[in-house]
């Protein structure tokens, strides 16, 4: 008699393909679909958004700086939201700022989560002096509002896209190190991170295997939120003309160029103050759902 094969019984063994877990890519796709209309319209928003980024040149009718026109004409198949006061296609500012707004606000964000996240949780892990000398320059860092202190080192170090990254990516690494410190301190006093430290594990390893699947969801929300605050600074300084500067597209600085159409009941500067505000929303929105679906709260009918 012959004996079963061992590779077929490994192979008998595998559970059919349509038994099989899904991908992660359709438990996505699934939280989605079950998702409120406000998250699934601040998906849309976010992605939208970053379509036009990516395809902007090939979306856009103009160049970046190219002047099509006259200053300050009308709204017309031509130019379907008009020109600014060099004769600039706004509909191409618009699409060009969204890569150049938005691309610059997520640098400086991931950056200041990089610095204020290694930090926020080195200190909460080591603690002693290090932590007290970490929170005490924050707190100082803090004192000052940080769009003032921007305004401040951006006059003194120049306007240039590296300096922006760095000082505000700096200075808002300072709220990030807070919320990270906050709730890595609650996870290093659990008794599993006690029980890895008798193993003899190290620094790295608790951090990495331990510390961050637990304090994701937080620093996810965070994310978003420090998004929306990195966005609007940028935004404020170059409307004061600290920003983003000519010619490069930027919606601050649009919403500056053509304030002056106001009084001649042209609405015009209000297009590049609703890209801004549809944005912050679109992201709130998502987050908003995003601190509902980690919280393990049930979803009301």
């Amino acid at each position: 008699m012959n004996m079963p094969n061992s590779g077929d019984q490994s192979a008998d063994a595998l559970p059919p393909p349509e038994r099989r877990s899904d991908s992660a890519f359709a438990i996505m796709w699934k939280e989605f679909l079950k998702a409120p209309f406000s998250a699934k319209f601040g998906f849309f928003v976010i992605f939208s958004y970053i379509f036009v980024a990516i395809f902007a040149p090939v979306i856009a009718p103009y160049g970046e700086a190219e002047i099509a026109g006259d200053q300050f004409e009308l709204w017309s198949q031509q130019f379907l939201l008009g020109t600014d006061n060099l004769g600039r296609d706004m509909l191409t500012r618009i699409i060009y700022g969204a890569r150049n707004t938005v691309g610059i606000a997520l640098i400086i964000t991931l950056f200041a989560f990089l610095v204020g996240g290694i930090l926020g949780i080195l200190a909460a892990v080591v603690g002693g002096w290090i932590d007290q000398l970490l929170s005490r320059t924050v707190d100082v860092l803090m004192a000052i509002p940080l769009l003032i202190f921007a305004m401040l080192l951006l006059t003194i170090f120049g306007t240039s896209v590296i300096n922006m990254i760095l000082i505000i990516g700096i200075l808002d690494s300072t709220r990030v190190f807070r919320i990270s410190r906050a709730v890595s301190l609650n996870v290093v006093v659990m008794d599993f991170i006690e029980a890895a430290r008798l193993r003899g594990e190290g620094l790295g390893w608790i951090t990495i295997r331990e510390i961050l699947p637990n304090i994701a969801p937080p620093l996810v929300a965070e994310f978003g939120l420090r998004f929306c605050f990195v966005f609007l600074t940028i935004s404020a300084l170059s409307f004061l003309g600290l920003g983003v500067q000519p010619p490069t597209a930027d919606w601050g600085s649009m919403v500056r160029d053509t304030a002056d159409l106001i009084t001649f009941d042209d609405y015009t500067p209000l297009i590049p103050a609703a890209a801004i505000a549809l944005l912050t929303i679109g992201v709130n929105f998502v987050v908003d759902w995003f601190l509902h679906k980690t919280s393990g709260l049930k979803d009301e009918h």
